[in-house]
């Protein structure tokens, strides 16, 4: 039986690494990694290529490998907009979805976030797929999430022969994931806005891998939120996880945030989501993802709470390893010539034994 190839970009990264282990134990697959640094932790059975996702000769890998799926998860998190993190989140990302429409990739998974919605007064109880994107600009993970989107809606009209699958994500919280609310949470205490306490969504880090993994074993074009759920109020969510609570009064805590990240101060060292995200609601519906997407989480909100609670550890940095654009275009050659004449020495069967460290 001839095997399915599968590249993950970002491989370097936790979701890269978490997604293609999971994606290994399945005999069907044959998965590539691509970044420009191997998984911390290695994984069995996977091919690694060292490459930028912005290297010209992506197309030529694609197209050599004859990958039919590509779960697109190299993203770099970032609190402010900057134009290394733009270069990479976002025209590397045009640049990764055009290089599969040339190179006939059959599909793309995208990962992004329900915080695209933005927090408003406005929004509805449950938000669905196609409300506008209304998200924190000044944010630039989520910033760059509604831009990717946003060439995403086109990418679809040029490219309808690609399947296209974007699933959105509710906070995650884990034990060892690295998210924006797992931050809020492992403060010594955690900052509450004085009358309000909105409903918070969430996804156990687990689920997030298994939702990728499903997407993948279908075709399922198109826009899912994915979540949990059971829907619960911020206090609540903090008592669950053992998390103390200070109030403060809305109007200082806006002011101090404007001014201290004006100064350069890291005021988000102490408050690192967006104080609207913990102000007004921003619940996304879920019924495309049970009745289309047919996935559903296998952890609740409250015992994902619960879990982290209890198993609450730090996470140690990751440290991101610049390449210089010339060796990484260099380097991909050289690799697409090996695998290549390795693969027809092999009589072209669909197992690759060498592994590009």
């Amino acid at each position: 039986m001839r095997k399915r190839k599968i590249l993950v970009t970002g491989i370097g990264g936790y979701w890269g690494s978490r997604v293609a282990q999971a994606l290994v134990q399945n005999p069907v697959y044959q998965v590539l990694g691509l970044d420009t640094v191997a998984p911390q932790q290695p994984v069995p059975g996977m091919d690694f290529i060292q490459a930028d996702i912005r290297n010209p000769l992506l197309v030529e890998l694609l197209k050599s490998e004859k990958i039919d799926t590509v779960y697109h998860l190299a993203f770099r998190n970032t609190e402010r907009p900057s134009e290394a993190a733009f270069d990479y989140n976002v025209m590397g990302t045009m640049k990764v979805f055009g290089a599969c429409a040339a190179a006939g990739v059959r599909k793309i998974i995208f990962k992004s976030s329900t915080a695209v919605y933005g927090a408003a007064p406005q929004n509805s109880a449950f938000l669905r797929e196609d409300h506008p994107l209304n998200g924190s600009r000044s944010h630039g993970s989520i910033r760059y999430l509604m831009e990717v989107e946003a060439f995403c809606n086109g990418f679809r009209r040029q490219s309808p022969e690609v399947n296209l699958t974007i699933l959105r994500f509710a906070s995650v919280v884990g034990p060892t994931a690295d998210a924006p609310l797992v931050r809020y949470l492992r403060q010594p205490v955690s900052a509450v806005l004085m009358g309000f306490d909105p409903m918070m969504q969430i996804i156990h880090e687990d689920d997030v891998v298994d939702a990728l993994v499903h997407a993948g074993e279908g075709d399922y074009p198109g826009i899912f939120n994915v979540a949990a759920e059971d829907v619960i109020p911020l206090t609540k969510l903090l008592g669950l996880a053992g998390q103390r609570r200070v109030p403060v009064f809305h109007p200082f805590a806006y002011w101090g945030y404007g001014l201290f990240g004006s100064r350069g101060l890291r005021f988000t060292r102490h408050l690192p989501i967006e104080l609207d995200y913990i102000r007004y609601r921003w619940v996304g519906d879920l019924q495309k993802m049970r009745e289309v997407l047919g996935f559903a989480a296998s952890h609740t909100a409250e015992e994902t709470l619960r879990q982290f609670a209890e198993q609450r550890s730090a996470k140690k940095p990751v440290l991101e390893i610049s390449v210089p654009a010339s060796y990484d275009a260099d380097h991909l050659r050289e690799t697409i010539e090996r695998r290549h004449v390795s693969e027809t020495q092999a009589g072209g069967g669909e197992s690759l034994e060498a592994t590009d460290e």
